[in-house]
């Protein structure tokens, strides 16, 4: 069976590019980082593949940014019997591959790796010049301190957690993450 994985970082990114014209049997997709493999389509993916399978992929950043996962999941793949296709570097792997398809895909895998740390070092640029210039102050808070009062007094008389969050229009965990922090004064 011919598996399709696509993996895009935020859900508002378009996944229709990455497999167009590839024909597949059935589709795994995440909208997840690629920093690491905890993606619960990737965990059903490696459920669902069997010997004899191939996966195809995009590209070698779409499975994983981290040399080492992307070599570990490599080879649980090719470990199961599953091929590994990956449509933009145009290599294969099969777990009796060449010295030179190990190599190609340690130094591409390297490459995902150094594009990531890239993006988080323009990043981190990005947001201490726009600090420097006063146009970043962080996300505005879900709640006023009033609200953040009224929501200490109101959790520490015993009111539902998910009734406070509906009645203030937050999730649970914003309400958690409130609470855990002293009241306001």
């Amino acid at each position: 069976m011919r598996v399709g994985y696509i993996r895009v970082s935020t859900l508002d990114q378009n996944t229709v590019r990455q497999l167009d014209g590839v024909e597949v049997e059935k589709t795994f997709t995440d909208k997840a980082s690629g920093k690491d493999t905890a993606r619960p389509k990737l965990d059903e993916l490696l459920a669902f593949v069997r010997e004899g399978d191939e996966v195809i992929v995009h590209s070698m950043d779409r499975l994983a940014r981290n040399l080492d996962d992307l070599r570990q999941l490599v080879r649980t793949l090719t470990g199961k019997g599953v091929k590994v296709v990956f449509v933009k570097e145009s290599l294969t792997f099969t777990g009796e591959d060449s010295p030179v398809a190990n190599l190609l895909l340690s130094v591409m895998g390297a490459f995902a790796e150094f594009e990531r740390a890239l993006i988080l070092e323009r990043q981190r640029e990005g947001i201490a010049a726009a600090k420097a210039r006063g146009a970043y102050t962080g996300r505005t808070p879900a709640l006023t301190t009033e609200q953040i009062a009224q929501l200490h007094e109101r959790a520490a008389s015993g009111e539902s957690k998910s009734v406070l969050a509906t009645e203030f229009g937050v999730t649970r965990q914003t309400v958690y993450n409130y609470l855990r922090a002293p009241a306001p004064r």
